[in-house]
């Protein structure tokens, strides 16, 4: 009976771990928010995701494939709920643009994960080496701004938003704003301090669309 069970231990000691690779794409996540693309290290990743590296290139072929999943659990985890708010057509414009903001907010300010927004913290201090990484980061830019493009075109087109109004301008001023908050959830603003600055933008945006303009 010894025998057996000696032979049951082995076994068990012998059987590989099941990598799992959402908890790994996690970890690699909060590496790459925190230190950026360069700023983390094949040795980096080894030690938070627990994997080998031959696991790691078999599940991602390289550091760059890693990244670029990891920028796809981010959009996954964090994307889709900041712009549920915007797919809200009960909502007015005005309160689905506050709501995206107050998201992106929390989003930006969450004691869980590292500050600010994984595109714009990740985008900057890369070399000419990383060009793909940074083509990657700038589509992603773009895409946050056709976003909020899609957003206010579908509003315009209901007659939300005055036909007057230039609303390219406007989805690359928020846009602006977006990063902005970014830099200032980066260097430690407090979720009180970017929701000042929305309670501002919502001060300005019937100006913003053309709702202050007097009818003749």
């Amino acid at each position: 009976m010894s025998q057996q069970h000696d032979e049951a231990v082995k076994k068990c000691r012998g059987r590989p771990k099941t990598f799992d690779r959402d908890a790994a794409l996690d970890k690699a996540l909060t590496l790459f928010w925190t230190h950026g693309y360069e700023g983390t290290s094949l040795s980096d990743l080894v030690a938070a995701t627990g994997a080998k590296a031959p696991t790691l290139y078999a599940e991602f072929v390289n550091k760059e494939g890693l990244f670029r999943a990891a920028m796809e659990r981010y959009i996954e985890r964090f994307s889709a709920y900041r712009n549920a708010a915007l797919h809200d057509e009960s909502k007015t414009v005005a309160d689905a643009i506050e709501g995206w903001f107050r998201a992106t907010a929390a989003c930006f300010t969450d004691c869980d994960t590292p500050s600010g927004c994984f595109f714009i913290c990740t985008s900057t201090a890369l070399s000419s080496s990383s060009g793909e990484i940074a083509q990657m980061l700038h589509q992603q830019h773009e895409a946050q701004q056709q976003t909020l493009l899609d957003f206010l075109s579908a509003r315009q087109q209901r007659g939300d938003i005055p036909q007057q109004v230039d609303i390219i301008s406007l989805a690359r001023y928020l846009a602006c704003l977006l990063q902005g908050m970014s830099v200032r959830a980066r260097e430690g603003a407090a979720q009180a301090d970017l929701d000042n600055i929305i309670d501002t933008l919502m001060a300005m945006w019937p100006v913003l669309t053309g709702h202050c303009v007097k009818q003749k």
